[in-house]
């Protein structure tokens, strides 16, 4: 059975590959503002943001979808279409969640 949720433990995995805290810890000093602070700031803002999060990646999340369409269609089977379909189910529950 596919993972619903194996683009975004992708994306987690690539994103994680690096260490952000020299960055938190350069940015704490600079601006005297605590990096357990900056830490809390940075998911409070992630997380509301919403809808200005998905405007924002609308470009990227845009390519997917049609990336995942253009393979089926070029493959031209059923099977393709319908994994493509799935793909797109899972990126649309996605951003509306």
């Amino acid at each position: 059975m596919e993972d619903p949720h194996a683009s975004f433990k992708a994306e987690v995995a690539c994103y994680t590959a690096a260490d952000p805290m020299p960055a938190l810890e350069n940015l704490s000093r600079l601006t005297g503002i605590p990096e357990t602070t900056l830490i809390r700031y940075i998911l409070v803002k992630y997380t509301a943001s919403g809808s200005e999060a998905v405007l924002s990646m609308g470009p990227v999340v845009f390519k997917q979808m049609q990336d995942h369409v253009s393979r089926a269609e070029a493959e031209g089977s059923d099977e393709a279409r319908l994994k493509a379909y799935r793909a797109l189910k899972e990126m649309i529950a996605w951003l509306g969640a």
